[in-house]
């Protein structure tokens, strides 16, 4: 085998494709050789999308974090502390939250806790897994089997309850799991009084936790349903009010926006 350090990028690539297969139900399959890096690229992300937490070498390891500090480099690092406020020390910024150094991301989770297992589905959860690496998984799982053991085997994560684990191979340092209300039929007050809860008990963890800057996603408006518009000013306002109650405490909050409508209602809330 080449020598870590003498390995390209897409040959790193290839091996952490092949040993992913090797584990898994696929491991006999013959892969077309005219894959093209994009192709290759979506086919490793497919294999960690599916891949339950489980043991694999640290040799794996160690090239999968190579490998994915060079794709973060390659996506361009985004300096949370560089971008301009709208007001006081909360800002807007529009793209990949993979890609923004703060000490602190959200992950819009599910209740099982362990990422989405959804092949290539773009949404936040599958996205902050693929680029974290396959570590965050793992220690997700340990945090719920720990959980369980208190509540029982049956226990899911409750509805604005957060978790914090590492950030891997993000430039962030540590992700924040929440789980948004689910909006199905008509919106109620007990769901915007749950949303409420996700930007505080986020923002209380991160006092607890003396981390000073967080990006928000717009918690529960993709597949959870929640009305876009109604919950940008629902987090604008709980997020006011907890810095107002909280002075010194937080250096930057950034609003992550990846849609323009929703980035519209964000700027709109902060003038």
């Amino acid at each position: 085998m080449i020598k870590r350090k003498e390995m390209t990028s897409e040959q790193m690539l290839d091996y952490l494709i092949e040993q992913l297969k090797a584990e898994s139900e696929y491991s006999d399959a013959l892969l077309p050789q005219t894959f093209s890096l994009e192709e290759k690229q979506n086919l490793l992300r497919a294999f960690m999308n599916v891949r339950m937490p489980q043991i694999i070498s640290e040799e794996f390891l160690h090239i999968q974090d190579l490998y994915l500090k060079q794709r973060a480099l390659e996506k361009g690092i985004v300096r949370g502390d560089e971008l301009e406020c709208i007001t006081d020390n909360i800002c807007i910024w529009q793209g990949d939250i993979t890609r923004l150094e703060t000490d602190a991301i959200v992950n819009a989770a599910n209740s099982g806790m362990l990422g989405c297992f959804v092949p290539l589905h773009n949404c936040i959860d599958n996205c902050i897994h693929t680029y974290a690496g396959i570590e965050l998984r793992s220690e997700c799982e340990e945090k719920m089997k720990a959980l369980k053991k208190l509540y029982g085997n049956d226990y899911e994560q409750p509805t604005a309850v957060p978790i914090l684990t590492g950030a891997y191979n993000l430039p962030a340092k540590k992700i924040i799991h929440i789980v948004g209300p689910i909006v199905l039929g008509k919106l109620s007050g007990e769901h915007e009084e749950l949303l409420c809860d996700c930007y505080r008990n986020c923002l209380n963890l991160c006092l607890k936790n003396n981390l000073k800057s967080i990006a928000f996603c717009c918690i529960s408006t993709g597949v959870f349903h929640f009305p876009a518009k109604r919950a940008a000013t629902l987090a604008v306002k709980t997020v006011r009010n907890w810095l107002e109650d909280n002075p010194h405490v937080i250096d930057r909050v950034i609003f992550n926006v990846f849609r323009d409508e929703d980035k519209s209602y964000y700027e709109e809330l902060l003038k």
